[in-house]
């Protein structure tokens, strides 16, 4: 085939961009490496921690400003409008406003990847500088993280078959489709397909940031969890972790919360549980962290429930890769309007779910006999007992929503096996069906931290006399008020199902 000298080419954005592609995931995969073994000496107490240690931060600092540049290599091709590049081409054009360049960039898989990628970087920096004597173990993990993101771009072709080892994002349109256009090669691709114009909103500028960095912080949590596990440090993991988990929580609930907020303003949804399976499994990881936060609050207090704080923690962070591969993969397809489309990544990003899953249970059973559990079960008079009870409830919650929204990842998995069995059925009624279970769990977890603040770790004596003397004169005057809110309310804001009435009194009572 005759080679073509094309010459209207901006080709070294995309020539810088495919170096620091490579040099990102070198550095975080020198990083995992190196920290791994900073760790073990560490363990053992061998010589050459620190200076594996230093490796590490040299490596993780490496990728970092690769990702950054990369990053910074995009928003120029895309702000200078180079439309021979695939991303530029899909999603700018002469007519989007430069307000929603930050939207288009993270439209398109590649873009969420990095934006991913950049606040991990963001918080390994901040463990480098806080995280003392957890640094070796945690970026260990983060940076395996970081490797497995960074494989996701690299856009490499291996063997006779061609197969396919992530999509970079600076691949030029000649490139990705055979046109006759490409046969000149003073062609010029005069405008870009742009930003869908439901997404040109200021909410699309706000809301995946704060979103993505909720998803990134989860990461920390997970660390820390591994970490403990992995050194054989079971309690004194607790206080540093506590701190991320509840900074974790309260960003990825205001990404959550921003989103529904935009479903009601903007989309058209009708509210957040109108929202089809990607965004409902956006809120799974975040009741796990929060029922992870309670028992992480008893265990620092008690010495209860150490094996469940770490079990949520791991989860919080599994489930958002498993919320990954349902959004990226294209098995939600026929059942999402909000999801990807298939680049091509399924296996790696289920080599990404199945690396971390068997991680955590390989490790949580190999130390399961060396962490300690106090031998006095929880008294049903106690705080602890009662979190406890109100972490399962969170669990029975994601629960419900990961099995109704993985329908069409059962019935993939079955057609493989056996291509005549008959397929699973999704709800016909999606938010009725939510609502049926949601919200009564929604009433329990209420009440219930309502009923808890009053009672104390560990505490058993005057119980009775203590709570019938002084909380139930609290709780009493709660209900009123609560109630009288709600008929205000009700009113107000035009509530006409009664299962809404007793969710707002909830609601108003716990607050």
């Amino acid at each position: 085939m005759e080679q073509i000298d094309y010459v209207n080419e901006h080709l070294l954005p995309g020539q810088i961009g495919h170096f620091l592609i490579l040099l990102g995931f070198v550095g975080a995969l020198i990083a995992t490496i190196s920290y791994f073994f900073s760790t073990q000496n560490q363990i053992k107490g061998l010589a050459g921690e620190r200076s594996w240690r230093n490796i590490g931060r040299v490596s993780f600092g490496l990728h970092g400003v690769s990702v950054i540049g990369i990053m910074a290599t995009m928003f120029y091709v895309m702000i200078n409008k180079h439309y021979e590049y695939w991303y530029a081409f899909e999603h700018v054009s002469n007519n989007l406003s430069m307000r929603y360049i930050f939207s288009a960039f993270w439209e398109g898989q590649e873009g969420s990847f990095l934006l991913w990628m950049f606040w991990h970087v963001i918080l390994g920096a901040v463990l480098i500088w806080r995280a003392k004597e957890w640094e070796a173990p945690t970026l260990a993990v983060i940076a395996l993280v970081e490797t497995f993101l960074a494989s996701m771009i690299l856009g490499l072709y291996f063997g006779p078959e061609d197969i396919k080892i992530g999509s970079n994002p600076l691949v030029l349109v000649r490139d990705v489709q055979n046109l006759p256009l490409f046969s000149n090669p003073e062609y010029i691709i005069p405008d870009g397909q742009g930003l869908n114009a439901l997404l040109q909103n200021y909410w699309m500028t706000i809301h995946p940031p704060t979103l993505f960095l909720g998803f990134a912080s989860t990461v920390v949590p997970f660390a820390y969890a591994i970490a403990g596990l992995w050194t054989n440090k079971h309690k004194s993991w607790l206080k540093p972790v506590l701190p991320w988990a509840l900074f974790s929580a309260a960003i990825l609930g205001l990404g959550i919360l921003m989103g529904g907020a935009w479903a009601y303003e903007a989309l058209s949804f009708g509210g957040y549980w109108a929202w089809d399976p990607v965004e409902n499994m956006s809120l799974v990881p975040w009741l796990i962290l929060v029922a992870g936060v309670h028992t992480a609050l008893v265990s620092k207090n008690t010495g209860y429930s150490i094996k469940a704080t770490y079990l949520f923690m791991m989860l919080t962070f599994v489930m958002i890769v498993y919320s990954t591969f349902l959004t990226r993969s294209g098995v939600l397809g026929d059942t999402s309007v909000h999801a990807f489309t298939d680049m091509g990544l399924e296996w790696q990003l289920v080599m990404f779910l199945g690396t971390f899953l068997i991680m955590s249970i390989a490790l949580l059973i190999s130390r399961r006999k060396s962490i300690p559990s106090p031998e006095k079960e929880e008294s049903a008079y106690s705080r602890e007992f009662w979190m406890f009870i109100g972490s399962l409830v969170l669990i029975f919650s994601s629960v419900l929503i990961t099995f109704t929204t993985s329908i069409p990842v059962y019935n993939k998995i079955a057609a493989f096996f056996n291509p005549d069995v008959t397929p699973l059925s999704a709800p016909e009624d999606v938010i009725a069906h939510y609502n049926k279970y949601q919200l009564w769990i929604a009433v329990l977890v209420s009440v219930l931290s309502a009923f808890s603040i009053f009672l104390r770790y560990k505490d058993q004596k005057g119980w009775k006399s203590n709570f019938l003397r002084k909380s139930m004169i609290h709780l009493g005057i709660s209900a009123v008020v609560a109630a009288i809110l709600t008929l205000v309310a009700k009113n107000f804001i035009n509530i006409n199902a009664w299962q809404y009435v007793v969710l707002m009194w909830s609601s108003l009572f716990g607050v």
